[in-house]
């Protein structure tokens, strides 16, 4: 296979594509539409925000009961003999 990189190159550098003097126009077309559409996207973002908090003040409700820690002890009764409590006692 015979490729010749330079003159690959040199044929794309000489080449001048008809569209390329509009392209700025159509970039700066785009990038306002784009502002636009930021703007609506910023406005739903703050609505779904502001509908979370409601959802989650309504779910929790201001009567709630406050949590009560259960026992971490994993067998439900402490043990008095376990061997961490017989090192704390009096010799």
């Amino acid at each position: 296979m015979d490729f010749d990189l330079d003159a690959a190159l040199r044929r794309v550098a000489d080449d001048e594509h008809p569209g390329l003097s509009s392209i700025d126009a159509a970039v700066f077309n785009r990038v306002r539409a784009n502002r636009t559409s930021a703007r609506t996207g910023i406005g739903a973002v703050a609505f779904a925000a502001v509908g979370a908090i409601v959802l989650g003040t309504m779910t929790a409700g201001p009567a709630a009961s406050p949590a009560s820690a259960a026992p971490i002890d994993p067998f439900g009764v402490a043990g008095p003999l376990a061997p961490s409590t017989l090192l704390l006692t009096e010799r």
